[in-house]
Parts: structure tokens; sequence; C-alpha cells
């Protein structure tokens, strides 16, 4: 695993626990989770459709006649 042994890995656990505290790990833990989970859900969901209604030719004469008056 990527030429680390099992005395390394003790190594980085303990640098680890004295520099974000026992209780702080699982908040971490979770939030990388949490981030994951979210991204893989973003990159398998389909585009958005957007079904806002275009506006008509007429509608923005409309509209810019009335920004005009005001």
């Amino acid at each position: 695993m990527f030429g680390l042994g099992m005395q390394e890995l003790v190594i980085i656990l303990i640098i680890v626990v004295v520099l974000f505290g026992a209780t702080r790990l699982p908040q971490i833990g979770r939030g990388i989770g949490e981030a994951i989970k979210n991204f893989k859900k973003a990159t398998n969901e389909p585009d958005e459709i957007d079904v806002t209604p275009k506006k008509t030719a007429d509608e923005n004469k409309e509209g810019k006649e009335g920004e005009k008056k005001a």
C-alpha cells in the first residue's frame, strides 16, 4: 500500500490524533464522507432542465417600454 508499512501508518495516525485531537477526528471523517457522497451524487445525476418560459418579442417590447416610463 504505497510502500508504507504498518509502523509508518501507526506513526502517521498518532501524528494526526495529536494534531486534531481524538474528539475532532469523527467530525473530520463525517465531513469528508459527506463531501465524497455529494460529489458522486452530482456527477451521476443528469443535468437539470430549465423550464422557465421564454418571453416572446411582444413581451420584451412591453417590458422595455415599462422600464423607460418608470
